[in-house]
């Protein structure tokens, strides 16, 4: 059984949406000065999406809060029910590395299906993780 290491991947997993919301910023800033936009011009997502021209950074970022949020979840009820096993722990990492890979994909030359196939891999993967927590918890 593992103990707090299966909160590793979790930090890992936060560190990496820290770094893409530095990147949001130090692109969406120049961009904004570059253009002149005022920042009411851009207050909601339709107007962002008419005005500015890289959003690359900012869709990854908002990508981090979707399907990551089954990760955390699952990783605390590995714990909570002493499920944070060696496979989990792979699991959580292969989740990590697959997001790893698609916000480098995303946030730098951003081809559609290369990034596709990296986030539908790493989403699987939270599938199978939940899976496994299922199984432990149906056996109890």
């Amino acid at each position: 059984m593992i103990g707090k290491e299966i909160f590793h991947p979790m930090g890992a997993m936060v560190a990496l949406t820290f770094i893409v919301w530095v990147r949001l910023y130090y692109v969406r800033i120049p961009e904004m000065r570059r253009l002149r936009i005022h920042p009411q011009a851009v207050a909601t997502s339709a107007q962002k999406s008419a005005r500015l021209v890289d959003t690359r950074a900012a869709d990854n970022f908002s990508n981090l809060f979707e399907v990551p949020v089954l990760f955390y979840l699952a990783l605390i009820v590995a714990y909570l029910t002493q499920q944070a096993t060696p496979l989990v722990l792979g699991l959580a990492w292969g989740f990590v590395a697959g997001r790893v890979l698609h916000s480098l994909i995303q946030c730098s030359y951003n081809k559609v299906m290369h990034r596709f196939t990296v986030y539908v891999l790493s989403t699987c993967v939270v599938w199978v993780l939940w899976a496994v927590l299922a199984v432990g918890l149906l056996r109890g």
